[in-house]
């Protein structure tokens, strides 16, 4: 949803009219919304939003909010030729990467019903500032009769451009600035997550959760004729269709218990992009890239390759997507697993590839109020790649570390290991590796 200044412009010129006409006071700036994942620590390990009201309506409240990260990263890399220049990698040395930073705007227009509107203000795939997408959230309704209060007890909608909520691990992936829901630096090799245009009805109740949506399956709007390819004539727009089940629930005061399934498929899409819908970018910069050609364009390298370490399965036509993620809480103890597996094709091919992809997270955190944390987390890619004539493995084991100075700022830091096995001898990635440590400052509120 790329959107550049004179729309940010708009958007503090309406902040500037609410302030001046007294709709918003000066004291609401920071005001309380309800049905809101706080963007500091306590928003760890929250999901789906509450159904618990904490907050009373007595007129419009504006909140704002923002994430910020900087990164030094001490990476090396190697492929089959060796780890000397020249081996067909782009160079790479230690070095600070370019800060991140989000921009959060939440507005309660009225009892239960919220307005989010989330900006890029500087990311690594996109340094200019652009809109992510914005939605509205309804927790209530306004209409008369307990039908709908009762209806609304229980069940949240949410219609806009929104970040999809397919499996939960993109609930803990870091986002542009918005890095202190992750206890790593990245999330998973192969990165569901997106952007789309559409709407999800959510039920929750004593810890069961259900969720249906309906999008347009693409990363922005489109009104673009039909084309149509030799191997599978008119490439039709149809909506993706996606939901979750499970459970989550405190089962005692030191544990708790959450199971989901989450399923998503599209029949038919001129460029679905459920495996490359984050336009932010990593957070390893330039690992296993080959040497970068500046296009006519001009597009610099950090930008135009801005999902190293990365694997993109390229199911740009059609997409049938499985994910399972359990997350265990005792104590100090966490526990996080998702198993994932999916199958599609490029309008230019005539078969489905597809691919399996699990990852584990162990983490302690301990200390006043577990303001420490130290982690570990495996993950591993088996994946068919249009052009490879058999499946390719990437796996990751990293190692983290992490402490929260106060609830909005955390130091963290991380060791990661990647490895790229059963490329073609060809390939720039045989006998590919990364190793090495990124070192983050973040700051969430």
């Amino acid at each position: 949803m790329k959107q550049y200044f004179p729309k940010q412009i708009a958007l503090y010129l309406l902040v500037a009219t609410l302030l001046l006409s007294g709709s918003v006071s000066a004291q609401t700036l920071q005001g309380k919304i309800p049905y809101l994942r706080a963007y500091d620590k306590t928003g760890i390990n929250v999901f789906e939003t509450s159904k618990t009201d904490t907050a009373t309506f007595t007129a419009p409240t504006l909140r704002l909010g923002a994430g910020f990260t900087q990164e030094f990263q001490g990476l090396k890399e190697q492929n089959s030729l060796g780890s000397e220049k020249g081996n067909g990698l782009y160079g790479i040395s230690p070095g600070f990467n370019t800060a991140m930073a989000n921009l959060y705007t939440d507005v309660l227009l009225a009892d239960g019903i919220h307005l989010n509107v989330t900006m890029y203000l500087s990311t690594r795939h996109h340094n200019e500032a652009w809109v992510k997408g914005g939605y509205l959230q309804f927790d209530k309704l306004p209409f008369k009769g307990q039908f709908w209060a009762d209806l609304m007890k229980y069940t949240t909608i949410k219609i806009g451009h929104y970040e999809i909520n397919y499996g939960d691990a993109h609930y803990r992936r870091t986002d542009g600035g918005q890095a202190i829901y992750n206890p790593f630096m990245e999330g998973y090799i192969v990165d569901a997550f997106g952007t789309e245009i559409g709407g999800e009805v959510y039920y929750q109740r004593s810890g069961f959760i259900g969720m249906v949506g309906l999008t347009n399956g693409m990363v922005k709007g489109s009104i673009d004729s039909t084309t149509t390819t030799a191997q599978n004539g008119t490439i039709r727009k149809n909506p993706a269709i996606y939901g979750k089940i499970g459970f989550d629930k405190q089962v005692s005061e030191a544990v708790r218990l959450r199971l989901t399934g989450s399923y998503y498929h599209i029949a038919s899409s001129p460029s679905n992009d459920l495996y490359f819908g984050d336009r932010a970018g990593s957070n390893y910069w330039m690992v296993m890239e080959k040497p970068y050609v500046v296009p006519p364009s001009g597009t610099g390298a950090y930008a135009g390759d801005g999902f190293s370490g990365r694997l993109n399965p390229g199911f740009g036509y059609k997409v049938d997507a499985f994910m399972v993620n359990g997350f265990v809480k005792v104590k100090g103890f966490e526990f996080f697993g998702t198993l994932e597996h999916a199958q599609g094709r490029t309008s230019t091919e005539v078969s489905n590839r597809q691919f399996t992809q699990y990852a584990v997270d162990g983490i302690y955190r301990f200390g006043k109020s577990e303001n420490l944390f130290v982690g570990i987390r495996y993950n591993n890619v088996l994946s068919e790649q249009k052009g490879i004539s058999a499946p390719v493995t990437i796996d990751r084991l990293a190692w983290a570390a992490g402490w929260f100075l106060t609830k909005n700022i955390l130091l963290k830091g991380e060791y990661v290991t990647q490895n790229y096995r059963d490329f073609p001898v060809n390939d720039y990635r045989n006998g590919g590796k990364f190793d090495g440590y990124v070192i983050a400052a973040t700051i969430g509120f």
